[in-house]
């Protein structure tokens, strides 16, 4: 009993530091900008200054939680799987749902030409998901470039500006921002796709060699076999003529 009571505190205690980890500060500041989304999201039906100032003001709260969970973890020693795996995930939707709102209400966009660099985000967002899963199953890391992370604070900008937009008069600054933003996203789109690219060749090349190497083995291999059997029909007609020379000198 008395050590059967130990395993169950034991276990006790490790789930309670899992706990700990998994909800420690950093990862709840990640938590909050999923948590966020669905109040973004309500400002497709909800027409009012007022909330559409709340959500402009919560959103921006949310972006700068993106630095400072990462410092926090960083400082505090609070690194873990948990927040690396959420963290990227938390930031995709929180720029992907702030881009849908842009895209379906048409009032907050001055220029329509400004939709190009929102799906051009878009796009990469999930190009970029696809190329970090495809090479998770073969253990290869996709590492943010340091681009990459001055394309996210564009991003992050250019959409909080975005958000008051009939809320103050410099609207246009924020649409300027997020073209930046797009160009810096293709940029970092493409350098991402080429690292795939590049390790998928190496990866197929890598098969043709060692399918050539299997292949030589195996023709080596065959080889001395191939040669066994010549020598054994020589030694066979060599006693065979043998045997014919002895029958005639008989007769």
């Amino acid at each position: 009993m008395i050590f059967l009571s130990y395993l169950k505190s034991s276990f006790d205690q490790n789930l309670i530091k899992k706990d700990e980890e998994m909800y420690n500060l950093p990862n709840l500041l990640t938590i909050s900008r999923i948590v966020v989304i669905p109040v973004i999201f309500l400002t497709l039906y909800i027409n009012s200054f007022a909330w559409q100032m709340f959500t402009a003001i919560l959103f921006v709260l949310a972006s700068i939680t993106d630095y400072f969970d990462g410092y926090l973890a960083r400082s505090r020693g609070q690194t873990s799987a948990f927040g690396r795996l959420l963290d990227p995930i938390a930031d995709k939707l929180l720029v992907s749902s702030a881009l849908v709102l842009i895209l379906a209400k048409p009032e907050m966009v001055s220029f329509k030409i400004s939709y190009v660099p929102a799906f051009v985000i878009l796009c990469r967002e999930i190009l970029v998901s696809g190329l970090r899963e495809f090479l998770r199953e073969v253990n290869v890391g996709l590492p943010v470039t340091r681009l990459a992370k001055w394309k996210t604070g564009f991003q992050m900008t250019a959409l909080s500006m975005m958000m008051f937009n009939g809320l103050w008069h410099w609207n246009g600054i924020g649409e300027f921002l997020l073209w930046i933003a797009g160009i810096l996203t293709f940029v970092t789109g493409y350098q991402y796709f080429q690292k795939s690219v590049d390790y998928v060749k190496a990866a197929e090349k890598d098969k043709t060699v060692e399918a050539v190497v299997v292949k030589n083995e195996t023709v080596s291999k065959a080889k001395p076999a191939q040669g066994a059997v010549k020598k054994q029909t020589r030694k066979k007609s060599a006693a065979k003529k043998k045997t014919t020379t002895r029958k005639s000198a008989k007769k």
